[in-house]
Order: C-alpha cells, then structure tokens, then sequence
C-alpha cells in the first residue's frame, strides 16, 4: 500500500552547468526583471518572467523514439501511460558493462526499469563524463523482449560512448520505450512496489526534454 511519500529523482537545471560534455551549458536569465516590470503594473505589484536557452539534453531528461528515428513519436506523441504512475522496479548493479541484472526480466511486462548504479554520486565532476556504467546492447534487446515500459539509469549515458554505435537507444528507442538519464537519488526508491512519473513538456517536433522525475511510495 502506498504511504503518498514521493522522491525526487532529478537533478536541478542551473545555469552554466554541463550535464553532457561537448553540449552548452544552459542560460538562465531575466526576459523581464522585477524592477522593470514596476513601469507595467499598479505600485507595489510586479513579477518576473525568465528565459532560459539550452539544448533538450540538460539535466536529468527523457528520450523520446524520435531523438533516434525520425519516423518515431516525438515528445507531443508520447502515451502519458508510459511515463505517468508506472509501477517500477529498481535494479542495483556495480559493473560497467551491464549485461544482466539482478531480478527475473519475466517480471518487466508493462513497467519501468530504474538501473540504480550511483554514478549520480558524480554529478557535476570530471570523473562523471569517464567510464559511467551503462547497458549492453543485448541486455536492451532482452528488455524489448520482456515488454519494459520505460528505463532509466542514473548514469552519464545508457549507453557505451566509447564509440558511436548506441546501440541501446537503438534497440529501446526502436521497440517505443522511452529513456530516461542523468538520474539521481535511486538508492531511497525500493526495489519493489513504488510507482514512478517522468513526464516532459508536450513539444512538437522535438525529441528529448527534461523531465522532474520522481517516485511514490
């Protein structure tokens, strides 16, 4: 039974940060400041309205099938049923090259898979961008077979950058499964029974956003 205790399992966007390198850092700026918005509004009233420039890939964000194929749903097409009250379960691995996983892939049908590494532990430090822990190619396809809904990882990247093959995004971004990355905060969500929600800005055309993904007990 869920207890309604939700966990933050994202990362704050900031300006000047780097969350992939060889990306620009996000901008985040005044449109309209409060001082001149004083000249619009009755004394004692104003606001503030923000502009902030940044590629899709900032911060801990979803990946859509059309970030890979261009015939796959973007981000406007996506089913708020595999990203929203997911029922998830968390896999907690140690090695680099994740080939299996701890828990019976039978069990995945209709849910999302959070791979709990603690690379997050790195986050916002060179040694973040270095030999991060990610999925295999067969262990994706594994996962396309077992019915996942979603996966997410709490690591620099789902897949090898060694080279340019990805062939993870391939496989899950191929079968429709969304990803998740740049994750954080895995080890309070328990291995069973929370349910889970990443849901982006409904935008056409686009292929990736950040998300304020989160769990609930």
């Amino acid at each position: 039974m869920s207890d309604g205790k939700l966990i933050d399992l994202s990362h704050t966007v900031e300006h000047g940060m780097i969350t992939y390198k060889g990306l620009p850092a996000p901008i985040i700026c005044d449109y309209l400041s409060r001082e001149a918005s004083r000249e619009r509004y009755a004394a004692g009233t104003e606001f503030q309205i923000g502009k902030i420039e940044m590629v899709a890939n900032t911060g801990t964000y979803l990946d859509s099938p059309f970030h890979r194929y261009p015939g796959g749903d973007d981000l406007s097409q996506l089913k708020l049923k595999t990203l929203a009250d997911l029922d998830c379960v968390v896999a907690r691995v140690t090695n680099r090259a994740i080939d299996r996983l701890p828990i019976d892939l039978a069990t995945l049908r209709g849910k999302a898979l959070l791979i709990h590494t603690g690379w997050d532990a790195h986050w916002r430090t060179d040694q973040y961008f270095e030999n991060h822990p990610h999925l295999t190619g067969g262990l994706a396809e594994q996962l396309v077979d077992a019915g996942v809904t979603l996966v997410g990882i709490d690591s620099f990247n789902i897949d090898s950058t060694d080279d340019g093959t990805r062939p993870v995004h391939s496989a899950l971004l191929g079968a429709g499964v969304p990803i998740v990355e740049h994750m954080r905060g895995l080890d309070a969500v328990p291995e069973h029974g929370a349910r889970f929600f990443a849901v982006p800005v409904k935008v056409k055309g686009m292929g990736t956003f950040p998300v304020r993904a989160f769990a609930k007990l």
